[in-house]
């Protein structure tokens, strides 16, 4: 009974946290509890699809031109090889490596070559209740050791935009074009091929992961930061500043539920919105409130933009 009872609940969270995860668009933020119509968020949802593209814009700088043709290059000498053209796949091979040598002549400790960006986003639009139901849900999961079940439910808990970088490892792609030349010239064509396979499909990705939450959040504590500092706020603008507050409040605990951060970050942010909240009652206001708290924040940002690298398998 017990078990029946569980698969139960656990279609019920699929349909309702799974089918709700959206790849690929920025989407209003979920742990709101104000009207989605209210101004204030549809300016962090803004300020948040704006800061992806710039950080992805940032990426894009990176890339570099040789790096670029070395990798077309590489490709232009494979299929070459496949159609049996030797010398072609040799002239190929030698403007990459030309490439290759400017790359490093530039800068001799660079280890990824930047080649290409994209970013996607993954979000769910669900309530804080229902994501920490299904953690709980996975957890239990997972305790009965059934793994692919909590897999699948947890891989719909996220609200981020990943932006992945493709690299040319440089500590071993010379190596394998040289090594495709020598077996070349060695007339050992399908083992040359074999070379610059393996080298196409090793190229290094790194992935910098941003959390929707922790940015949103920080955009509206931004704004609440002008209006704390405003001596002559209105009542209509320190409600605004009290609903600003409760807004962050939100998505941090949503980027909690989400794992996104550390407990000694949330536990400082947890304090000190409730410091600010006490110093600009009553119409107060002051500079130097939000130090603490935005710093807090920066060590979640930080803890989830750390780059991940993983092997592309073309």
């Amino acid at each position: 009974m017990k078990t029946l009872k569980r698969k139960n609940k656990l279609s019920k969270l699929k349909t309702g946290v799974c089918a709700l995860a959206i790849t690929g668009a920025l989407l209003i933020p979920s742990s709101i509890a104000l009207s989605a119509n209210d101004n204030a968020s549809i300016e962090a949802d803004k300020k948040v699809e704006k800061n992806t593209q710039s950080q992805t814009s940032e990426k894009r700088k990176e890339v570099l031109s040789d790096a670029v043709m070395a990798l077309q290059e590489t490709r232009v000498a494979l299929k070459a090889l496949d159609d049996g053209k030797s010398k072609e796949a040799l002239a190929a091979l030698e403007k990459a490596t030309g490439k290759l040598e400017i790359i490093l002549a530039r800068d001799p400790a660079l280890a990824l070559a930047p080649t290409g960006v994209s970013a996607m986003t993954h979000d769910i639009l669900g309530s804080l209740e229902a994501v920490k139901e299904a953690r709980k849900e996975a957890e239990d999961l997972l305790e009965d050791g059934k793994v692919q079940d909590a897999r699948r439910l947890i891989g719909s808990l996220a609200s981020e935009t990943v932006i992945s970088t493709m690299n040319l490892p440089l500590a071993t792609y010379p190596d394998a074009i040289k090594e495709a030349v020598r077996l070349i010239d060695a007339d050992k064509t399908e083992e040359a091929k074999i070379v610059l396979q393996t080298a196409l499909n090793t190229l290094v990705v790194t992935k910098t992961i941003i959390p929707l939450p922790v940015v949103i959040a920080e955009n509206l504590l931004k704004e609440a930061e002008a209006l704390a500092e405003n001596k002559e706020r209105t009542e209509e603008e320190s409600k605004k500043l009290s609903d600003l507050l409760k807004m962050a409040e939100n998505e941090i605990e949503l980027a909690q539920a989400l794992g996104y951060g550390t407990k000694k970050d949330f536990d400082i942010f947890y304090k000190e919105i409730d410091l600010i909240r006490e110093k600009t009652s009553d119409g107060k206001s002051g500079e130097g409130f939000f130090k603490k708290i935005k710093d807090s924040m920066a060590g979640m940002f930080d803890e989830s933009q750390a780059p991940e690298e993983t092997t592309y398998n073309n």
